[in-house]
């Protein structure tokens, strides 16, 4: 797995580097001083993961989130000396997954790196599946077009992907699709049920409701409602 590291102290970078490869030593470790230097990796290689110091040199870590976020499927946590709860309610915002603070506990780093503990042991294979319904959920995805894609057996792909994922293909894409209904429903209060319907790849509005409540509880609606009032 690649992730990205964004510090402009030198220090602060190899002290967060070495805390992460002596966990997890095959993932690959990429670092930058700045925004710039941070979007010219992103340009070049798949980033799973990204750390985002906020206060760097020129565009703040706040920012290069933003633009993260708006081109690319990264999962981002933010980096800061400063305990401050208007970064906080920023980064929560901008769909950040967590928000950690320096000096940098190894004991709260682990903590939060827990989740990506099965994922760092994915397949090549798997890993560039993953990367293609993150980028393509929205469209008519299908086990066979995935296959082919990375040049892998249909058949073989199938069982693979239940092996290391830990539930079947279908069921992987459903469930991420709804994750980003969920976080749309929030974030564009104007849009329609419909739209967000199609513009996470589902069929129809009524499967879409059908599904979502099933899993939530709560129709579309009465989720973004909920959700509204927190």
């Amino acid at each position: 797995m690649n992730i990205l590291l964004v510090d402009d102290e030198q220090l602060e970078l190899e002290q967060l580097e070495y805390l992460i490869q002596k966990k997890f030593p095959t993932w690959k470790v990429f670092k930058a001083q700045d925004a710039s230097q941070a979007l010219q990796i992103v340009k070049q290689y798949e980033i799973f993961l990204a750390f985002l110091d906020i206060q760097l040199p020129g565009k703040s870590g706040l920012e290069l989130a933003m633009e993260l976020t708006r081109s690319y499927k990264i999962d981002i946590i933010m980096v800061t000396a400063f305990q401050n709860f208007e970064y906080a309610q920023t980064s929560i915002r901008l769909g950040v997954v967590d928000y950690i603070t320096k000096p940098v506990i190894e004991e709260e780093l682990m903590t939060v790196l827990g989740k990506y503990e099965r994922i760092g042991r994915y397949s090549e294979t798997i890993m560039k599946a993953l990367q293609i319904i993150q980028q393509e959920f929205s469209e008519k995805l299908t086990l066979n077009y995935l296959a082919s894609k990375i040049h892998i057996n249909p058949a073989y792909f199938s069982r693979k992907f239940q092996e290391e994922v830990g539930m079947g293909f279908s069921e992987y894409l459903n469930d991420y699709r709804l994750k980003a209904a969920q976080k749309m429903l929030i974030d564009y209060p104007d849009l329609s049920i419909n739209s967000i319907s199609e513009r996470c790849g589902f069929n129809s509005q009524h499967y879409f409701s059908q599904i979502f409540r099933k899993v939530t509880g709560l129709s579309p609606r009465d989720y973004r409602l909920k959700e509204s009032y927190r």
